[in-house]
Parts: structure tokens; sequence; C-alpha cells
């Protein structure tokens, strides 16, 4: 029986990432220990059961496909932990597993999911083998980790509280600014996956250079993100470029392109007509995520908003210095970035005032629309069932 199989059998009905464990075995190596498992409940990933119950969206993945993904992960913390380069670091790799179980398996895996969706669309049936099919969920962890290595760091600048129903990873008390090593180690931890498992794949290159260029992308938006102006800079074409570098490339595009290359399909015309569309899905993604910090439920979404505190630039806030008065504005050059609650009530009040939820419904749906003709007008030779599941799973989300 094959490592996977077996694998897949000691794991099978996993829910939940916390309790699997790891134990040396006598040639020194780090081996899966089975335990009881605790069902992923609300008290770590709260808006599961929420979604679940009130979502009818086409699934991106069957259940069996989902099952399959969540399963491959206890197995990609063990190659990891016995990758050569920690041989002799047994201090550092209690912290190191903490940090992939806490981290990387506990959100949607939208991102994940999408590898795998994408590969199971693009791929020719007769390539479907077990065998691929397993290296597009290695994929589609190794972008869960790239993910989980923004979060980390995203959370430690912006200052978050909360992530996915528990406290950031930086605000356990023995972790703190440590926290940048270990978003720096999952970054490099992808890589360590590519070369064991792709290093032999005619498109490694790509796939290596493609999430390169993707966390440089991601950071230099993040940069823009974290670059807080004065409130007469909070402009949508300044959104757009946030917007399009730090979420849309990494979220939407990185997952499909890597479907692609693992197909062995490297035509640049069929990547560019993805981007398109894929980059646009990007963007009202991010529209979404502004909106459900502001006015989302924490006990739903997993998170506490900071974007008026922080003073970002969302999308809320540009349509609000879009359409404000100059009193308006006055308003929101006095109270907007600051810290006291007092004034990110009064922000608040303000968008409710300028319409704010209605123009971003308006905006959904113009955008929906937008996105669906860009659909319809791809190549035959392109899966638009695809891009409309991807589509479905991103339209009136709640978390």
């Amino acid at each position: 029986m094959s490592s996977l199989r077996k694998t897949i059998n000691l794991f099978k009905g996993l829910n939940s990432f916390k309790d699997f464990s790891l134990k040396k075995n006598s040639g020194g190596a780090y081996c899966l220990q089975k335990t009881s498992w605790r069902s992923l409940s609300s008290t770590r990933f709260p808006l599961q059961a929420t979604v679940e119950q009130n979502s009818k969206k086409a699934k991106l993945v069957t259940e069996e496909e989902r099952l399959q993904f969540d399963n491959l992960f206890p197995k990609i913390v063990e190659d990891l932990v016995n990758n050569k380069l920690l041989e002799n670091l047994e201090e550092i790799t209690p912290r190191f597993i903490r940090s992939l179980k806490y981290n990387v398996p506990n959100g949607k895996k939208i991102r994940g999911l999408a590898v795998v969706a994408s590969y199971m669309s693009l791929e020719k049936p007769d390539n479907l083998t077990n065998e691929n099919i397993r290296l597009a969920n290695i994929l589609g962890w190794a972008v869960e980790m790239m993910q989980a290595f923004f979060l980390v760091l995203d959370d430690l600048t912006d200052g978050s509280e909360t992530r996915r129903g528990e406290p950031c990873w930086y605000k356990h008390q023995d972790i703190g600014l440590t926290a940048i090593n270990d978003g720096l180690l999952l970054e490099n931890s992808l890589y360590m996956l590519l070369k064991k498992y792709f290093s032999h794949h005619p498109c490694y290159i790509k796939l290596v250079e493609l999430f390169h260029e993707s966390s440089t992308i991601t950071t230099l938006g993040q940069m823009l993100d974290c670059n807080i102006l004065n409130v007469s800079k909070l402009t949508m074409n300044r959104y757009d470029l946030i917007v399009s570098n730090k979420t849309a490339f990494y979220s939407f595009y990185l997952p499909v392109a890597l479907a692609l290359y693992l197909s062995n399909n490297t035509n640049s015309e069929i990547h560019q007509h993805a981007k398109k569309i894929l980059i646009e899905t990007g963007k009202f993604f991010q529209v979404q995520d502004d909106f459900l910090d502001c006015f989302g439920d924490p006990n739903v979404t997993g998170k506490i908003g900071t974007d008026i505190e922080t003073g970002k630039c969302t999308w809320l806030a540009a349509k609000a210095m879009e359409v404000a008065s100059v009193s308006q504005k006055k308003l929101m050059e006095e109270h907007y970035g600051k810290q006291n609650p007092d004034d990110t009530k009064k922000i608040k009040e303000l968008y409710v005032e300028l319409d704010i939820p209605k123009l971003f419904e308006e905006f959904e749906e113009l955008s929906f629309k937008r996105i669906q003709s860009y659909i319809q007008n791809l190549p035959q030779e392109m899966p638009h069932e695809l891009f409309d599941r991807i589509m479905a799973n991103t339209y009136k989300r709640i978390c």
C-alpha cells in the first residue's frame, strides 16, 4: 500500500487539524500518529455552520474531493518536518509543527481547493490519474501556505485581534513579533514542497516563478495598503491599484494558473483570458471583504474589522470620499484612521448616511454582470463552468 493511501486511511473522516500528532520513529524520522479527532466546531471556525446551512452556491469541489484535500495535510506536515534542512534542528521542530497546524488548514481553503477544481476542469480526462490529482492537491496546500504567510504578517501589521474566530498567531503570549519568522518559514515551506514533488515536472520552473511573482506582487500591494495617507488620497484609482496587487493576483489568478501549468498548458493567450476574468473577480472579492470588515458580523466572519481604525484605503472609504459633501469630507478627515471607538462609530454612521450599503449592493450587481459577460466571451476551449463556479462561490458571500 502506498504511503499516501496509508495516510488517507489513517486520517479518513478528518474534520480537525489541531489534534493530529507526529512522533519520531527508531530511525529518527517524524511519523503521523493516530489520535481521537475533535470535529471542526464553532470554537475554531464559527462561520462554518452558517455558511453550510445558508449557502446554495455551486461548490468548487465535491465533498469527496474536499475530504481528500483535507486528509493530505498531515502528510504535508510530516514531509516538511522531515526535510533535510531541519535534520539537526529538533529544538524548533515543535514550534514549526504548531505554526503549521494553527495557521494553515483552518480557513475556508478556497484558494487551495480552487487549484484542485481548476485542474480537474482543465486537464485532459486521460491524464486525471490518482498521482496527478495528488499533485494538484499538493499545489493547493502550497497556495494555502502562501495564504497563511500573508495572513500572519498582515494581522501583525494591522494590529488585528482575531482570525478565523481565534486570537491571531502573534497575539499568543509566547509568540509576539517572532510571528514574523514563523510567517517567513511558512512561505519557504511551499518551496520545499515544490522541490520535493515537482522538481522533475516539465513546468517546475514555471511553478516556482509564478509563486515568486505572486509573493512579490502581493507584498508590493501590501506595502501600498500599509502606506497610510491623508483622506484626500482615498481614491478609487488608488484602491484599484492596491487590490489588483494585494489580493486579486494570488487569490484568484494564481490557483488557476498553477492548474494550467500542471496540465502543461503554457499558452499565453489562454493565461491572459483567465487572468482578465480572475483579476476582476479578485477585485470583486476584496470589495466584499471591505464591506464585511465594516458591516459584517464577527461571529460569522471570524474576525473583528480594523480598516477604519487603521485608516485603510478601502472601497467604502474611497466611495465615501467620492460622494461626500464638503462637510462630510471634513468628518472623514476628523475621524477616519483614529483608534477611538467613538471615531469608528461616527465613520460607520457617516457610511450609512451616504447610503454606502446600497451603493455596495449596486456595485455587486454590476460587477457580477460584467464578469459574467467576460466568461461568456471566453474561447470555447476554456471551461466556462469553472469560472462560473468560482464566481458563484464569491457572489453574495457573507464571510
